[in-house]
């Protein structure tokens, strides 16, 4: 008889049943066996199961949990929800920061009833939701990531740690979450996907779609987008309603010098190379010239100075007083796209900073205290864009960014949670005037 089975990452299929013959099966020598990508373990049996074949399915043995919530989901969790069953169980949900993605997940993992994988991009998040599970469900909840290697029926894990557990756990587990899946669309990180044989699969995210057109990748990896939701939709009803003012600063005269000698240096360039950095190919093919074309590297060396200069501006900086003694009753983040002015502004205004190069723990407690009130402002250069829990912010300063759409979603949504008193949320966007920074604020704003 035909029997299934998951080995290393692969469905291996002895004694197929005659004219079985599927693109995505292979034959393996070595064993005298058939192979296929353990994330066609669904499309197999599926095919199996038409043809009416008899086969021994050893893959699918992950047992039933009994799992309850007590989240009453709101009327478009549970659309998202359904939407997501109705689809065989596979797809991607949208929605902004704050709308309780984790929520629907929990309802799909109650749904389901199976041994459950959940993917996340960072230490933080994986603490996050290793702690909601926890006061969730009465079963142990794993971890792969942050120093601990522990399965459990329900296990939170890392993408980095996932792509290295993958091939030997990626039968155990019968429903996969990733969580802020535009991750997976990165060239390693696919590859969990792959070895795993979870049926059932759920990706969730705030913006789905990536400039590098790798979110066609995760459709077939993960399914497509089922469900989607963007922040006007939810404002005012399940989101803080909110503002976003946008405010101009001029450069100095060193400034303006520094930066206009710089840019020109880049725009000559770019006259006699056929490159237009609107392409985010042509951008690349910059740097690659760099490399061996003193000319090309000079211009790649200049567009950065500008880009520091226009971004780091002293008006800003000054601006940002302004903002912050506004404000001096709120919760306030200031998000910068440079650790050196993260640095800069924590020194000058006493702003707790968060940099890739805080350490875990300090992360940790930074935060902690920024949750209860003993910090109201904290300063940050890209680390708390996604995946940190901060319900109380309502004000966020943009000192600059780059041009993601991705990006400035994230960052609107870390101040969207709702408000007791009913406040609306206040996000300031500080841009250059006159430099390139008007067009790259443009882009992020879509």
């Amino acid at each position: 008889m035909t029997t299934l089975s998951f080995e290393d990452g692969t469905i291996r299929v002895d004694d197929p049943p005659d004219g079985l013959s599927l693109p995505f099966l292979e034959s393996d020598p070595r064993s005298g066996t058939t192979r296929a990508p353990a994330f066609r373990y669904a499309a197999l049996t599926d095919v199996l199961d038409g043809r009416d074949d008899a086969y021994d399915d050893r893959v699918g043995t992950w047992g039933s949990l009994s799992l309850s919530t007590a989240y009453e989901l709101r009327d478009y969790q549970r659309e998202a929800l359904e939407a997501w069953q109705a689809n065989h169980h596979r797809g991607v949900i949208e929605l902004p920061t704050g709308a309780g993605k984790t929520v629907v997940a929990i309802g799909a993992m109650v749904a389901r009833g199976v041994p459950t994988l959940v993917v996340v991009p960072t230490v933080d998040l994986l603490t996050q939701w290793r702690r909601e599970l926890a006061a969730e469900f009465d079963v142990e909840i794993g971890q792969f990531g942050g120093g601990v290697q522990e399965q459990g029926p329900i296990t939170v894990s890392t993408y980095d740690s996932a792509y290295l557990r993958a091939d030997d756990v990626g039968g155990d587990f019968g429903f996969v979450v990733f969580d802020e899946v535009h991750h997976l669309g990165g060239e390693g990180y696919r590859d969990i996907a792959r070895l795993l044989a979870a049926p059932a699969r759920m990706g969730l995210t705030a913006t789905f779609e990536r400039p590098d057109g790798a979110h066609e990748v995760v459709a077939e990896l993960v399914g497509p987008r089922v469900f989607a939701l963007d922040v006007d939709d939810l404002s005012g009803d399940h989101l803080a309603d909110y503002d976003i003012k946008r405010i101009e600063v001029g450069l100095s005269a060193a400034e303006r010098e520094a930066y206009d000698e710089a840019q020109e240096t880049f725009v000559d360039y770019l006259r006699t190379s056929n490159l237009d950095m609107r392409s985010g190919a042509d951008y690349q093919k910059l740097v690659m010239r760099s490399g061996n074309d003193p000319r090309a590297r000079e211009a790649l060396l200049a567009k950065q100075r500008a880009r520091r200069v226009m971004m780091n501006a002293d008006a800003k900086v000054d601006r940002l007083a302004e903002i912050l003694d506004r404000h001096r009753d709120d919760r306030v983040i200031v998000f910068t796209a440079h650790t050196d002015l993260v640095y800069r502004l924590s020194e000058r205004f006493l702003l707790p900073a968060i940099t890739n190069e805080t350490g875990a723990a300090e992360r940790r407690e930074l935060l902690d205290r920024f949750r209860t009130g003993t910090y109201s402002r904290v300063v940050t250069a890209n680390v708390l864009d996604e995946g940190v829990d901060v319900p109380d912010a309502n004000v966020a300063v943009v000192l600059s960014g780059s041009g993601s759409e991705r990006e400035f979603t994230q960052r609107l949504g870390r101040i969207l949670r709702p408000k007791a008193d009913g406040r609306r949320a206040l996000l300031y966007e500080v841009v250059t005037e006159e430099t390139a920074e008007e067009n790259v604020a443009a882009r992020r704003r879509g």
